[in-house]
C-alpha cells in the first residue's frame, strides 16, 4: 500500500501544532510520580520536552506522522503518543477530519 505523502505531511503538521498547544495531554501515574521525585524537573519541564520534541527519524516515526516520541528524562525512558478519537472519545477518528479529537499521553516506557 502506497503512502500518500500529502496526507502524511498534513497529519504531521496537525500533530505538531497540537503538541505545541498543550491541550488534551494526559500524563500517566508513573510519569507524574517522576516529576514529583525530582527537585529540578517538574511537570512543566516534562511538557516542554514533549512540546519541543523534534527528534523524528525512520526508526521512531516510520510513517512520518509525528504521533510518537521517545526520550530519556531524569534517568527514565519516556514515550509520548497521540491517539485520534471521535468527539465523544469513544472510537477512532480520521486524523485529518475536523471532527477528530487528539489525545496525547506521556508515559514511562515501562508503563506501555
Amino acid at each position: 500500500m502506497a503512502i500518500d505523502k500529502d496526507k502524511t505531511a498534513a497529519m504531521a503538521a496537525k500533530n505538531d501544532v497540537f503538541r505545541g498547544e498543550g491541550f488534551g495531554i494526559r500524563v500517566t501515574p508513573g510519569a507524574l510520580a517522576l516529576t514529583r521525585k525530582s527537585n529540578k524537573i517538574g511537570l512543566r519541564e516534562l511538557l516542554d520536552v514533549v512540546r519541543d520534541y523534534s527528534d523524528f527519524s525512520e526508526a521512531n516515526d516510520p510513517y512520518g506522522e509525528h504521533d510518537f516520541g521517545s526520550f530519556d528524562w531524569s534517568g527514565e525512558q519516556l514515550f509520548w503518543k497521540i491517539d485520534y478519537y471521535d468527539p465523544e472519545l469513544k472510537r477512532y477518528a480520521d486524523p485529518l477530519s475536523d471532527e477528530c479529537t487528539r489525545v496525547l499521553t506521556v508515559m514511562l516506557a515501562r508503563e506501555y
